[in-house]
């Protein structure tokens, strides 16, 4: 028995048509005016990253800051 022609199987069609009609219309929508676009994306925040820290001392800078400890170290 087919199922073409029960209310499952029209169901099964209507959301097929409606997953292929989607986006064609929202791609139609938006290429071919751009202000809808803008407008779309204006109203979205986008990501604002805090302010810079301070650097990390250079490798370097460590290696000094360890040495100069090892000497208060070895003089006590």
């Amino acid at each position: 028995m087919s199922s073409i022609g029960t209310s499952k199987g029209v169901l099964e069609i209507a959301k097929f048509g409606l997953y292929v009609t989607i986006p064609i219309v929202l791609m139609y929508t938006f290429a071919n005016n751009t202000k809808n676009i803008q407008k779309f994306m204006g109203n979205r925040s986008y990501i604002v990253y805090p302010p810079e820290g301070p650097r990390p001392q250079s490798p370097e800078e460590l290696r000094e800051m360890a040495r100069e400890l090892a000497r208060k170290k070895n003089i006590r």
